[in-house]
C-alpha cells in the first residue's frame, strides 16, 4: 500500500505547472514566440498530468478491500496513461500552431525579457522533477516517476525553445521559430508513446525485471543444495507492489509443519531481497508424477534465462 504522504509530491507538482503555466503564458504573451506557446500549453499537459496523479496517488493509498483484495495499487497506471495521452493531445495543438506561424511568419517583440521568464519556470521544472524522481524512485511509484520524467522533457523542451527563440533574435531567421516547435510537438509525442506503452505493460500484468528476477533465483538456488526443487515461478508489478509465486518441490515424506516451515523461510528470504513483495508459495511432493502437470509454465519461462526456474532433482 501506498503512503499518503505521496499526496504532497502531487500537489508540488500542481503548484509547479501553474506557476509555469503563469510565467510561460507571459513570456509567450510578450514576444509572440509560437515556441514559447508551445511550451506554455505543455505546461498545461503538466497540469492536468498532476490532477490525475493526485486522485490516482489517493486511490492507490486505499487498503485492499472485499472487492480489491490485492490492494488499489494498479490505480497509478491509469495516471501515467492519462497523461500520455494528454502528451499526445497537445503534441497536436502544438503542430497545428507551428504550421500556421510557419505559412504566416511573425517577428518577435522582447524576446530577452521573456526569455528570461521562460528560464525561470525551466529553474521551477527542474527542481520538481528532480523531487519527484527521487520520491517515486523511493517509494516505487510510477506516477510519481511519470511525472519527473514528463517534467525533465519538458525541462529540455524549453531549453531548446530558449535556444532557437533566441536564434531568431540573433539571425532574424522567422522560420527558425515554428520549426522548433514542430521538433517540440515530435520530442513530447515521444515523451507521450512511452507513458503509454509503459502503462499497458503494468495493466498486462508484465513480469518483474530481469534483475528482480535474478534476486529471486539467487533465494532459490541457496536451498537446491538441500535437495529442494522449483518451478513455475511467476511475477507481475502493480504499482508500489509486486507479487510473486513459485512452486516448492520437496520429500513426500516431510510432514506439514516441515513443509509450511520451508515455505516461511523461502517467502521471508525473497522479501528480504525485495521488500515491496507479496510471496506466496505452493508445495508439492517432488516424487509425485502430478506435480510435473504445470511443467510447462518453465519451458514458457525459458526463453528467457532471466525468468527461468528449471526444476532439479536431489542432489543435483
Amino acid at each position: 500500500m501506498l503512503s499518503p504522504s505521496l499526496k504532497r509530491y502531487a500537489w508540488l507538482s500542481i503548484a509547479a505547472a501553474l506557476a509555469t503555466i503563469a510565467l510561460k503564458t507571459i513570456a509567450w504573451w510578450m514576444t509572440g514566440s509560437v515556441g514559447l506557446l508551445s511550451d506554455a500549453l505543455e505546461s498545461g499537459v503538466n497540469l492536468a498530468g498532476a490532477l490525475m496523479a493526485l486522485a490516482m496517488l489517493s486511490l492507490a493509498a486505499q487498503p485492499p478491500d472485499e472487492n480489491h483484495s490485492h490492494g488499489h495499487g494498479k490505480a497509478e497506471y491509469f495516471s501515467s496513461g492519462f497523461e500520455g495521452f494528454l502528451i499526445l493531445v497537445a503534441a497536436v495543438g502544438i503542430a497545428v500552431a507551428a504550421i500556421e506561424r510557419l505559412l504566416d511568419p511573425q517577428p518577435l517583440e522582447s524576446a530577452g525579457i521573456g526569455l528570461i521568464v521562460s528560464v525561470v519556470a525551466s529553474a521551477i521544472n527542474l527542481f520538481t522533477a528532480r523531487v519527484l524522481l527521487a520520491a517515486g524512485r523511493e517509494h516505487r511509484s510510477i506516477t510519481l516517476e511519470a511525472d519527473a520524467h514528463h517534467l525533465m522533457a519538458d525541462v529540455w523542451t524549453s531549453a531548446g525553445v530558449i535556444v532557437g527563440v533566441a536564434a531568431v533574435v540573433a539571425t532574424g531567421w522567422l522560420w527558425l521559430d515554428p520549426v522548433l516547435a514542430l521538433a517540440v510537438a515530435a520530442n513530447i509525442v515521444w515523451t507521450g508513446w512511452k507513458l503509454l506503452c509503459r502503462s499497458a505493460a503494468g495493466l498486462m500484468d508484465e513480469s518483474l525485471p530481469p534483475e528482480q528476477q535474478q534476486a529471486i533465483l539467487r533465494v532459490l538456488d541457496t536451498y537446491r543444495a538441500d535437495g529442494i526443487a522449483f518451478h513455475a515461478l511467476r511475477s507481475r508489478q502493480a504499482g508500489a507492489r509486486c507479487f510473486v509465486t513459485v512452486h516448492v518441490l520437496v520429500p513426500g515424506a516431510w510432514t506439514v509443519q516441515e513443509g509450511h516451515d520451508l515455505a516461511e523461510r523461502i517467502e521471508a528470504d525473497i522479501r528480504a531481497q525485495l521488500p515491496h513483495a507479496s510471496v506466496l508459495t505452493h508445495l508439492e511432493p517432488i516424487e509425485d508424477p502430478v506435480s510435473e502437470q504445470d511443467i510447462a509454465l518453465d519451458r514458457k519461462q525459458e526463453r528467457d534465462p532471466a525468468r527461468a526456474c528449471t526444476r532439479q532433482a536431489p542432489g543435483q
